[in-house]
């Protein structure tokens, strides 16, 4: 009797299943973000429309005021207000001063910190302090360093006989914005530091061995080696420093409140005022949407940048 072979039968093949999509989104993931959307567009976008809208209005403080269209009016007025562009000058100082000392202070921190030395732990967990700390607090402590009269700061200028006489650094016209400088390039120097830290030790220590052979020294390592490795870096972060910077408000708030005599008025610093110590909303959010159009401009240089980066 022979045997016979059994074969299985074939099954047909199915054609994969298309995922679903809505307005060209995959609709299961567009679910599963929404959760994660839904907080953004009530904090961020709902506010941001909210506001551009606002910007071309004569909307007032009151429950019952009315509001009615004026379409360019506040920023017509906007060019003509010379505390906006007082504001908006010592806005742009205060950004780029800090900025910029945040970034060298910020390098030569990381630059120490990168190197081979005892406790270095020790040394990077208190570089982050600042960083755990809120403006509020950091704006509360500062204002007792620089106390007139019970201040730190002026008892050890006095003892080092730098100065004559107790020096009141928040209401002097000639030192307050220096002052308030100091501060907020050290409530900003950790997250700078950690970043530029991270780049310098993505740097192969192979080509500064090999450019330490061919008899470079340590500046023209740094030169030659270190700054075009953390270039893109440096650009990223200074640029997010500057958006970072120039839209401060509550470290400058505590310390001086803008003064003295408007001297460190930053713009949102205006901005609040016009709202909410003179109630004129329609006009503080046309301020708003013009400091937007100004981060925008740098928003676009960021990610040009960015875009740059992942076509090198």
């Amino acid at each position: 009797m022979s045997a016979t072979t059994l074969t299985e039968r074939p099954q047909p093949t199915r054609p994969a299943r298309k995922p679903r999509r809505v307005l060209g989104l995959d609709r299961d993931g567009l679910m599963l973000a929404v959760p994660a959307l839904i907080p953004v567009v009530l904090f961020s976008v709902y506010p941001l429309l909210r506001g551009i809208y606002l910007g071309f209005t004569d909307a007032q403080a009151g429950a019952n005021a009315e509001v009615s269209f004026t379409g360019f009016e506040n920023y017509q007025n906007l060019l003509d207000d010379s505390y906006f562009w007082d504001s908006f000058r010592i806005g742009l100082i205060w950004a780029f001063s800090v900025t910029i000392l945040q970034f060298f202070a910020s390098l030569g921190l990381a630059l120490l910190l990168n190197q081979k030395l005892r406790l270095r732990w020790l040394a990077r967990t208190l570089a982050l302090v600042p960083w755990a700390m809120p403006p509020v607090v950091i704006g509360i402590m500062w204002r007792l360093v620089y106390h007139p009269n019970a201040g730190i700061l002026n008892d050890v200028l006095l003892d080092l006989r730098i100065i004559d006489e107790n020096v009141d650094w928040l209401s002097s016209f000639s030192v307050a914005l220096p002052a308030v400088i100091v501060v907020g390039v050290w409530a900003g120097m950790p997250q700078t530091t950690v970043v530029l830290l991270a780049g310098l030790q993505s740097v192969p220590k192979e080509l500064h061995e090999a450019a330490a052979m061919d008899g470079a020294n340590v500046w023209q390592r740094f030169r030659s080696v270190t700054w075009p490795a953390i270039k893109p870096v440096v650009i990223a972060m200074t640029t997010l420093d500057f958006i970072w910077n120039f839209n401060s408000f509550s470290l400058v708030y505590v310390l001086t409140e803008g003064g003295p005599g408007g001297e460190t008025r930053l713009p949102l610093l205006f901005a609040y005022e016009e709202a909410f110590r003179y109630g004129n909303y329609g006009y503080a959010a046309a301020l708003g949407n013009a400091m937007v159009v100004v981060i925008a401009v740098f928003v676009v240089f960021y990610l040009r940048q960015r875009v740059r980066e992942a076509n090198a």
